[in-house]
């Protein structure tokens, strides 16, 4: 992990403003992310932070696809850990919109994955996918 990549760091800061209780500060960091961003690397990092933050569903969901996406765009093996969390994203915000069997594909080149949601319950029992993990 690169230190000095102000999209990362910013990251980390709205992480620890998260852990603290600071949720406003979390998503102003998250969205400072955004906007330094320079490349696909750091646009799906920073999208998959600002995907936490939100409140609408459908927002929720822009932003896991968002972060799929760039993911997607950065051909490398930087963003192939990040995989995991990034599908359930997009597979608990499609849980919380109500949909009940979404399908997200992937166009890297590797093979197409399916994602499945069923509703267990009226009340839904979600929590928010873990963050990404960086490998350095």
């Amino acid at each position: 992990m690169d230190l000095g990549n102000p999209v990362l760091k910013l990251c980390q800061e709205g992480m620890q403003a998260e852990a603290e209780g600071r949720l406003p500060d979390a998503r102003a960091l998250f969205e400072q992310a955004w906007a330094a961003r320079t490349d696909d690397y750091d646009a799906c990092v920073a999208a998959h932070y600002l995907a936490r933050r939100q409140d609408d569903p459908a927002e929720i969901l822009r932003w896991n696809q968002e972060a799929l996406r760039h993911a997607d765009a950065v051909g490398d093996d930087r963003v192939a850990a990040f995989y995991p969390s990034l599908l359930v994203g997009v597979a608990m915000a499609h849980e919380q919109r109500g949909d009940t069997a979404p399908r997200v594909s992937r166009s890297s080149g590797r093979p197409s994955m399916t994602v499945r949601c069923r509703r267990v319950s009226t009340a839904s029992s979600c929590e928010r996918p873990p963050p990404l993990v960086f490998a350095g």
